[in-house]
């Protein structure tokens, strides 16, 4: 594999930076991300210290963080470029969540230090209609306001793999949900108000920066039953090619595909413009493509995922294709999660989970499909 440290450099080393070890309790998601780690790391030229969650980095370290980081955190970490991390850092907190996706209810509604409406207007029309609140009455008024053309969902900013989510259908529902609510959480995270889609498609749309190479790739998530039999993330399917996002119009991809892609880069590039001091090596945002309750087609930004996260294995899988054979322009690479216990990956995948938890998948693994040269 071919190394993009260039040759005669101090070799250095790497970190998977866990800021809230109580907060890595998923056995199944800490082993995903320590095998992106060691693979970035051999990729890299870097020697790979493992995990560590204090202290600021060693000379020249680089950084895997489990979450986005702050301004402050990364500053204390000695992080100062993209080149330093795979991630991304954002001036306020909330910034690094789904609650910038949607505007305030009102202009002048309660709203963090650090709220930018200039985002919120540049996004407008690349994602779904909704509201981030932070006040019960703006909540109660903005639910309504939403209730009137149909279905919402409700959804914790912080969440992940789509927990911490309710669809209400009518005032009923929603004064049942909101009764209980925690005013003080509200008021520090906020919640997102969305409107609901069915039959919804889920494109990921990214870019990853390693060194010289700059990697854009769009792809499909897909759903797979778990032991339960309920429908959950099974993993994602990546396109990924040479460039930025320029480069994925050279490919031959359906409408909606291209849709999200521009509705991803239009969202990319005002968070750069509206948030002083993000910095971003590793950014992938969903886009839902689905129905309302009326029948009405919509195709809108979720959220964004600045940090390591489900798709990274795929993501490193084609990084690496892409630096061992410069002659190619375009990789195909998937992460598979099953919960089938008997069930055995393809020839030439490469594992990096295998468990019996029922709440977790059984197996994980990630393989390249196909490459394609000029």
């Amino acid at each position: 594999m071919q190394s993009i440290s260039p040759a005669g450099t101090m070799v250095r080393r790497m970190a998977l930076y866990v800021p809230d070890p109580s907060g890595c309790t998923a056995v199944h998601e800490c082993a995903s991300h320590l095998h992106v780690a060691g693979r970035l790391a051999a990729m890299m030229a870097m020697d790979f210290g493992g995990a560590w969650a204090a202290g600021p980095l060693p000379a020249r370290g680089y950084a895997i963080p489990s979450r986005t980081l702050t301004t402050e955190e990364a500053a204390a970490l000695g992080i100062a470029s993209p080149d330093d991390l795979f991630g991304g850092v954002v001036p306020w907190p909330f910034v690094g969540t789904k609650i910038i996706t949607h505007g305030l209810w009102r202009p002048d509604a309660v709203a963090p230090a650090g709220w930018s409406q200039a985002f919120a207007e540049a996004v407008a029309a690349v994602t779904l209609p909704g509201y981030a609140v932070f006040d019960p009455a703006d909540l109660r008024a903005a639910a309504r306001a939403l209730l009137s053309e149909g279905e919402v969902r409700v959804k914790d900013p912080c969440g992940i793999g789509g927990q911490g989510q309710a669809v209400i259908r009518d005032r009923g529902d929603a004064d049942a949900l909101f009764a209980h609510g925690d005013a003080g959480a509200l008021r520090r995270h906020g919640l997102v108000l969305e409107r609901n889609l069915h039959e919804v498609s889920t494109r990921s749309i990214g870019q990853v920066r390693l060194g010289r190479l700059l990697m854009s790739y769009c792809g499909s998530q897909y759903s797979t039953p778990n032991r339960y039999g309920e429908a959950v993330y099974g993993g994602s399917d990546l396109l990924c090619v040479r460039g930025g996002f320029d480069a994925l119009r050279r490919l031959d991809l359906d409408s909606d595909m291209r849709l999200a892609i521009e509705q991803a880069r239009t969202y990319h590039e005002a968070a750069l413009d509206c948030f002083p001091g993000l910095l971003v090596s590793r950014a992938n945002y969903d886009v839902a493509q689905g129905r309302d309750g009326h029948g009405r087609w919509w195709s809108g930004v979720l959220e964004q995922s600045w940090r390591i996260g489900g798709a990274s294995a795929a993501e490193v899988e084609a990084a690496a294709a892409l630096l061992g054979d410069p002659s190619l322009e375009v990789g195909r690479a998937s992460t598979v999660e099953i919960y089938d216990a008997a069930a055995q990956p393809p020839a030439g995948a490469r594992v990096f989970f295998r468990g019996d938890d029922p709440a977790a998948p059984a197996l994980k693994y990630t393989y390249v499909k196909a490459h394609a040269r000029p």
